[in-house]
């Protein structure tokens, strides 16, 4: 996406509600091959900070995450005016990362990932995915207090897709109770991802990206219904009102006599 067109989508996506946007400069799509053989830090940034620069120059109140797993990516973008670090490594796959956002104070987003984009697709299942996941977050999330990040400043993504069989997303979902007893905050990408197109097959086809608005919309709700703080989301003004429902559903259920 050229700078342009980027800026003008992270814009509108602001306008159409958007809390936090998050800014990224490398893929880690299924295949794709990272770390040793991904894009160049430099490269990187030469894609994300002119994004970065223009959105808060238009916007300067705007929150804004950085997604990398690179230390160097991290630190200079955070310097430009991220709030955050998301890292779908969860401070595993560069050993500057944990001090770097240490000492950078900034919120960190910890994603859990079943080993690495190229190895996803030949991963056996997992024997008990919610079990699994909040074992090793809850792992992530240890050696980061250990490392001088503030509790404070910890979110923990389940990792919707990121390694997981398309069936164990469903279970995952329906575990976030479980997950919220690490005690921080869960953020839920479920927007478009394949296991979505799957469960909407028809004739034997996935369905396109462009044909799982419902669906994502369903998996949002249902995310937040069972405890997201935080969703991760495309279509953001429909994302916005879903969740506006799903909230006054559960102010409801916790105060039943208002």
């Amino acid at each position: 996406m050229a700078r342009d067109q980027a800026v003008a989508h992270a814009l509108q996506m602001l306008d159409d509600g958007a809390d936090l946007l998050d800014v990224g400069g490398e893929s880690t799509r299924p295949g794709t091959p990272v770390i040793e053989s991904g894009i160049p830090a430099e490269e990187e940034l030469r894609r994300i900070l002119p994004v970065i620069d223009a959105v808060l120059r238009e916007r300067p109140e705007a929150i804004l995450s950085v997604d990398t797993y690179k230390a160097e990516v991290a630190r200079a973008a955070v310097n430009a005016g991220c709030e955050i670090v998301n890292d779908v490594s969860a401070l595993r796959w560069d050993n500057e990362m944990p001090a770097t956002v240490a000492e950078l104070q900034c919120g960190v987003v910890l994603m859990h990932t079943r080993g690495r984009p190229e190895e996803w697709r030949n991963l056996p299942p997992s024997a008990d995915i919610v079990a699994e996941v909040k074992k090793e977050l809850g792992e992530y999330a240890h050696n980061a207090l250990q490392q001088g990040i503030a509790a404070d400043r910890i979110v923990l993504d389940v990792g919707i897709g990121f390694g997981k069989k398309f069936d164990q997303n469903y279970p995952l979902l329906a575990g976030l109770d479980q997950l919220q007893e690490l005690g921080f905050p869960l953020l839920v990408g479920t927007s478009r991802k394949s296991f979505i197109g799957r469960t909407l097959a028809r004739n034997g086809k996935d369905a396109p990206t462009d044909e799982r608005l419902h669906g994502s919309i369903a998996a949002t709700t249902a995310s937040v219904m069972n405890g997201a703080h935080i969703v991760r989301v495309h279509d953001v003004k429909a994302a916005v009102d879903a969740v506006k429902i799903a909230d006054a559903i559960l102010k409801a259920a916790a105060n039943p006599r208002e």
